[in-house]
């Protein structure tokens, strides 16, 4: 129901608005990235972590994407300054440097760039790296049991 989640969203957050502490257990991740201030991750009664989402969304690996039309060469000159970087679906990813750091570099080479895009991974993702030596069961592992058997 679009409406009532819309309508669920703006109720929460007039109430923090207000000064209200509202606590919402959740594990629909993607709601809480657009819904929640603050985060606050348990596992096994412990805390693991209590930050802003975009905090904790930030902690993992960013990457860059990068097209362009001369990518074998932007990508030695990356290297060259210590960039970490891969061909994915004919794009360059690149890590170890920022996108605006690309840019200049690009621009210093004449480079053209068609795209320079930094990627961020998602709320769920980031959950699972903070709660990986945390849960007693992982996604895998009933795939895993199948095909054991």
């Amino acid at each position: 129901d679009p409406e009532g989640i819309v309508w669920i969203r703006t109720l929460l957050k007039s109430l923090a608005d207000e000064g209200r502490t509202i606590f919402i257990s959740s594990h629909l991740m993607s709601e809480m990235a657009l819904t929640a201030d603050h985060l606050i991750v348990v596992g096994r009664g412990q805390l693991i972590a209590s930050a802003s989402v975009a905090d904790i969304v930030g902690q993992g690996d960013g990457s860059v994407r990068v097209v362009t039309p001369d990518p074998q060469v932007l990508a030695a000159v990356l290297r060259d300054r210590g960039a970490i970087v891969a061909t994915v679906d004919n794009a360059l990813e690149v890590r170890a440097l920022d996108a605006k750091r690309i840019g200049e570099v690009a621009l210093d080479h004449r480079i053209v760039l068609h795209e320079l895009s930094p990627q961020r991974g998602s709320l769920e993702d980031a959950y699972f790296r903070l709660t990986e030596d945390s849960v007693e069961y992982h996604a895998g592992d009933f795939a895993m049991a199948q095909e054991a058997s």
